[in-house]
């Protein structure tokens, strides 16, 4: 293999000597200095964030099933920020955990199936990378093996996954007796619109929606997340789902972009559906980590808002809006992991008086409450604005009507949680919450880019005009 062709492999690579790498320190106990060790780890994965800067060019492998471009390697490098900062969090539950290793190995897996599902030119790759992606999220849901609920979690996660790649697969069945072949630009060059077709491309969706906790795919999410530890749920919810979503919006841009009237109605639906029961079903919950997992599918239905535009601006937009998530979301994971490694809570009642006793996680966690819940002047304001400007080049006006209820269900329970934080009187004395040097340096990094993303235009500019060329 020529060094070009080990560039443009490069992100694969480097996951792959780390993980290697990991292998090794395990055959020698490494990992028995814990601190040095979960330094060690975090030192690599700061290395391998810096290394997705030098210049790649374009280009593609293996006879067009393996293609990377600027607009792959900005995702690829959004996700990995995403993992840096969620081990920077993890850094003190890891200090307790026997098998920290077994944990790296396993995300760093699910990472690299992530890699070549974004860099994916024919469908078997993308299923491929799926697969590849979510078994071992199977089992970091199922991490604390003592827990019942850690259990269930990973059951549910494998069950549910599976049901989805079957209807994904038979999906796929049908689009290669319509079409013929699967590589991405023999599809898209000979798609019909007929029914064969709608029937495939209705399955392959329905598969993606499962991936992405879709209304009326999102009955698993919940009961994931909260069994899952918290590290694990802000893989869940940011990596796993971001990196979806950027192959979604890929797929139908260009895979079936010759069927855009037709899903264009079915992503609609979809929306509506997500953002609304989302919204509704949050309001109940008394789990933080319950209370974040529906708002996680609402988030992903504005993010669909902004994809039924089916424009550039779409594209832009729903990479700029998860960059922001992932800022928002991980900002208040580790907040939560925090909290729950020195109470072992994770409901609402327990963050009571939380601002009196700790001001620093009590702001954290409502500036990231802020921005998922579009609040000007963070940057998830200006992430929802540009989705619902997508969706209104379209004229889909009845969508950003409803779009726009859901901003304000969507406030309630964000706004319910600060209250809880800053007014309501706690009813025993919370405990001191510790800090450590990566969760406060991940924290730091989280609100800097909640407050500072929405205030430098570039970063759209950059990512919009990367997106013209997909």
């Amino acid at each position: 293999m020529s060094f070009e062709s080990i560039m443009l492999l490069r992100f694969e690579v480097i996951i792959a000597l780390i993980i290697f790498i990991l292998l090794i320190m395990k055959l020698n106990d490494a990992d028995n200095k814990v601190k040095v060790f979960l330094t060690v780890a975090n030192i690599l994965l700061v290395l391998n964030f810096v290394a997705g800067f030098i210049p790649i060019g374009e280009g593609v492998l293996f006879s067009g099933f393996f293609k990377t471009s600027g607009l792959i390697v900005l995702e690829k490098n959004i996700l990995n920020l995403g993992v840096m900062l969620i081990s920077f969090t993890a850094y003190t539950w890891l200090l307790n955990n026997k098998n920290r290793i077994e944990f790296y190995i396993l995300l760093l897996s699910s990472l690299l199936g992530v890699y070549t599902m974004i860099s994916s030119g024919h469908i078997l790759t993308l299923y491929l990378g799926l697969e590849m992606s979510t078994i071992p999220l199977a089992a970091l849901a199922n991490f604390n093996k003592s827990m019942k609920n850690s259990a269930e979690a990973g059951l549910k996660l494998i069950l549910s996954s599976a049901f989805s790649t079957g209807i994904m697969l038979f999906g796929i069945s049908l689009l290669y007796g319509a079409v013929g072949n699967l590589g991405f630009e023999y599809v898209a060059a000979h798609l019909h619109p007929d029914m064969l077709t709608l029937f495939a491309f209705t399955f392959i969706v329905a598969g993606f929606a499962f991936k992405m906790s879709i209304v009326p795919f999102h009955l698993w999410t919940a009961d994931v997340y909260e069994g899952s530890p918290v590290a694990v749920t802000s893989f869940l919810s940011v990596i796993s789902k971001g990196s979806v979503i950027f192959v979604f919006v890929s797929v139908l841009y260009t895979l079936f972009a010759g069927l855009k009237e037709a899903w264009v109605y079915e992503i609609t639906i979809l929306a509506i559906l997500s953002m609304t029961i989302g919204n509704l079903f949050a309001m109940r919950q008394q789990n933080i980590k319950r209370l974040l997992a529906f708002s996680s599918i609402s988030q992903v239905g504005f993010v669909l808002v902004g994809i039924a535009g089916a424009s550039v601006t779409g594209t832009s937009a729903s990479i700029y809006f998860v960059l922001i998530y992932m800022m928002s979301n991980i900002a208040a994971f580790g907040v939560i992991g925090a909290i729950a490694d020195t109470t072992g809570k994770e409901t609402l009642s327990s963050y009571k008086g939380l601002y009196k006793a700790s001001p620093f996680y009590a702001l954290i966690l409502a500036m990231s409450l802020f921005s998922l819940g579009g609040v000007p002047p963070t940057a998830g304001f200006f992430g929802k604005l540009f989705l619902l400007t997508s969706g209104m080049g379209n004229g889909l006006y009845v969508l950003l009507a409803f779009a726009a209820m859901n901003l304000v269900l969507s406030l309630y329970n964000y706004l319910r949680v600060i209250k809880i934080m800053f007014i309501d009187e706690a009813e025993e004395t919370l405990p001191v919450i510790g800090k450590n040097f990566f969760l406060t340096v991940a924290l730091v990094i989280c609100v800097t880019g909640i407050l500072a993303i929405g205030f430098i235009p570039p970063i759209y500019q950059y990512i919009s005009s990367l997106s013209v060329g997909m």
